[in-house]
């Protein structure tokens, strides 16, 4: 079967490996389709310190049950279904309070085990889900990022009539957007640097963006909001140097969440942190979002289709990551079409 493989970092290629057989308690996904995540391109060029060598990267995707492994009851081949990446050990303290993603012994498919930008990939049977039949493979694929979305919203507890400013207006800040709209949060403020993507946020429902190379954000902002602030900010910039800023936005009682792993220092201003009270959350994939996400698509309430600019061949990965490295504009979400 052909495969994506990143056998170490700038080095990938599209190759060919056995069919795997599925273990006891797995099943072997035939993959339709499968995402492009900016975390993908962070394994690519060696800035991802969980990943292990060679790896079939991949953690957003969707497919058709081909075969199912010993003890497997509650799934069946011919069964549609996309995948939670999140694989926890169901033990350990942050597992015991209810935080199996950040698990102490944590694997994420496509990560520290195979994951699918392959034709075939065996997965444990208790992260699959099953896609309802009006929800297409292309859009299935696509409910990993809104679980980001959706973890991220709920660690910063939005109450009625908040604002929300998403910092960055990639894919994670579209989905968040998407997200936020259908949470019934009403005023959004997208920022980003490039103007098609602000563009794009507009039509998706924000109703302020803002080109933070070309305009004061701070300024706009604190007009906007009276001199108020904002009650949540999330980060889907994920630059560092921009937490004194959200600081400084930030409403008193704000929620700002964080969402980057850069391994650089932030300034943290604790007397701005300490005289709003200002809360700071991580959030990191999801936290068995996929029932949500997946109700959510099906009442009509998430449009993942409209995030998709591309449609590509698995034989032209290397094209999607070259137009990813050195042309991000042209693109939102690349969509690799694996089989159907």
């Amino acid at each position: 079967m052909k495969v994506f493989q990143v056998n170490a970092p700038h080095d990938f290629k599209v190759a060919e490996v056995e069919i795997p057989t599925p273990a006891a308690g797995e099943v072997l996904v035939r993959v339709a389709f499968a995402g492009i995540c900016g975390s993908d391109m962070h394994i690519i060029h060696g800035d991802n310190a969980f990943v292990r060598f060679p790896r079939i990267t991949g953690h957003e995707f969707a497919g058709v049950v081909d075969a199912v492994g010993e003890g497997v009851a509650d799934v069946s081949v011919g069964d549609r279904v996309c995948v939670d990446p999140v694989i926890s050990c169901g033990t350990c303290y942050p597992c015991r309070i209810g935080r199996p993603n950040v698990c102490s012994a944590l694997e994420v498919i496509g990560v520290h085990r195979n994951g699918g930008f392959e034709e075939f990939v065996s997965v444990p049977a208790a992260n699959v889900h099953q896609v309802p039949e009006h929800i297409s493979l292309d859009a299935a694929a696509l409910v990993e990022p809104y679980t980001i979305a959706a973890n991220v919203l709920d660690r910063m507890q939005p109450h009625r009539g908040d604002r929300l400013l998403i910092l960055g207006a990639g894919m994670i800040g579209m989905t968040i957007l998407q997200m936020a709209r259908a949470m019934g949060i009403d005023e959004i403020i997208v920022t980003d640097v490039i103007d098609e993507r602000l563009a794009a946020a507009k039509e998706l429902g924000a109703t302020h963006v803002l080109n933070s190379r070309t305009q004061d954000v701070e300024k706009e902002i604190l007009a906007l909001t009276e001199g108020e602030g904002v009650p949540l900010i999330a980060d889907a910039a994920c630059v560092p140097a921009l937490l004194p800023q959200m600081l400084r936005l930030a409403s008193p009682a704000g929620r700002i969440g964080l969402l980057g792993f850069s391994v650089q220092p932030s300034d943290l201003i604790q007397l701005e942190v300490i005289k709003k009270e200002l809360t700071l959350v991580g959030s990191r994939l999801n936290n068995r979002k996929f029932p949500e996400v997946l109700a959510l698509m099906a009442s009509g309430k998430l449009d993942p289709l409209a995030l998709v600019s591309h449609r590509l061949p698995l034989s032209e990965m290397p094209d999607a990551i070259d137009m990813l490295d050195h042309r991000p504009e042209e693109a939102r979400k690349v969509l690799i079409q694996i089989s159907i």
